[in-house]
């Protein structure tokens, strides 16, 4: 997103960061990267906590790191910093986390980078490392003013975290789907011979002939993928969640998925030949794996947003030892779209229910590491 930000002074553009964000940070570390008096929108990451066994050097190696993200944004001349924090300034203190502002002002410089302004929100009032008449010293909080420009609208509600919990499900509308995903499990062991992890198939066991339609569906999963973007999320039929749910839990079909609302119709079709030649024991294209490493083309953020909606309605209909398939497809699909908070929160969810969940614990190490997709720099999305 480029923005220009109209700010007379440091107050005023601390009340636009939130509408850059769409949240309001709270203990973070925003950098705000400019060409020219253009943002390019934010970057948002956990503040270091303090801690007396961190080696010496810890704060200028994060400050190497969060410039050399900015760096990798081709259009960046120039940056601003904002620490906030629960701390505070005190009686007399100087600016909190004063120490991280300078190491960043310090790897900026040295990358070329020009500093527009470094600042830090305390809990009890805000400061300016480059206020001309104060530097470093104690503002009132009530300078800053979310709602300062009519034209950006109303000021975000919430942190980063804010969204991130599974939307509300009907407990009847849980049933209804848990039934569906028995009747489907009994049918698709039955059809393969295999238990799929229950026990084995009742051949003698009616089945309900909704199932039998739905099973159908199983035969062209890309088709099924691609037609579930486009569910009315608010009226899903049980048989729906079941099926789109069926196919999260397990990880071969829920690659398939990745890869095909990371990217078109085709890619899903391309995915699923592949999953199935690598279980004969081909090599599976390299083009396709880099996908979930975030390399490749830019995602079209619809798709990810229409599938980040479909899998947390599902992981909140599905019983919850199956769960995780589909949370780590929410975890996954907010990382693509650069919302590493919410990432880490249905990663989380995941591992709470299954411990060492794969994808789970790959988005987990992603946010850890601050390892953002390689589209996360770049403005054009991949034509649709």
């Amino acid at each position: 997103m480029t923005t220009i930000v109209k700010a007379a002074n440091a107050a005023q553009f601390l009340s636009l960061v939130p509408h850059l964000l769409g949240f309001t940070p709270s203990r973070s570390l925003v950098l705000v990267p400019f060409d020219g008096d253009r943002s390019l929108g934010a970057m948002r990451f956990d503040l270091p906590a303090a801690s007396p066994d961190a080696p010496p050097d810890t704060i200028d190696r994060i400050a190497s790191t969060v410039i050399g993200m900015v760096c990798r944004l081709p259009a960046a001349t120039a940056i601003a910093a904002v620490a906030y924090t629960d701390a505070a300034f005190g009686a007399g203190a100087a600016l909190p986390h004063q120490d991280l502002l300078r190491a960043l002002e310090r790897r900026a410089d040295s990358c070329g980078l020009r500093i527009t302004d470094m600042i830090c929100v305390a809990s009890d009032a805000w400061g300016s490392l480059f206020d001309s008449e104060r530097p470093g010293e104690a503002r009132p909080l009530a300078e800053i003013n979310p709602h300062l420009d009519a034209e950006v609208g109303p000021a975000p509600v919430g942190n980063q975290t804010a969204g991130a919990d599974l939307p509300p499900v009907d407990s009847a509308q849980q049933e209804h789907v848990a039934e569906a995903i028995v009747s489907l499990k009994h049918l698709v062991a039955l059809l393969s011979g295999a238990p799929d992890g229950e026990a084995e198939a009742d051949s003698t066991q009616r089945i309900n002939p909704q199932t039998i339609a739905a099973a159908y569906t199983l035969d062209d999963i890309p088709a099924l993928l691609e037609e579930s973007l486009t569910w009315d999320l608010a009226d899903l039929a049980p048989y729906d969640v079941a099926l789109v749910g069926w196919c999260l839990a397990r990880p071969s079909m829920r690659d398939v998925a990745l890869v095909q609302w990371s990217g078109q119709f085709d890619d899903g079709d391309e995915a699923l030949d592949a999953q199935l030649r690598w279980e004969t024991g081909e090599e599976y294209p390299p083009d396709l794996a880099m996908r979930m490493w975030g390399e490749g083309e830019r995602p079209e953020p619809g798709r990810l947003n229409a599938g980040l909606e479909l899998s947390r309605r599902i992981a909140a209909t599905v019983p919850r030892d199956m769960r995780p398939g589909p949370l780590s497809m929410c975890a996954w699909l907010s990382w693509a779209l650069g919302r590493s908070s919410h990432a880490e929160v249905y990663a989380s969810m995941a591992c709470e229910i299954e411990p060492e969940h794969g994808l789970s614990e790959i988005v987990l190490s992603f946010v850890s590491a601050g390892h953002l997709p390689e589209w996360a720099f770049t403005s054009t999305p991949r034509p649709s």
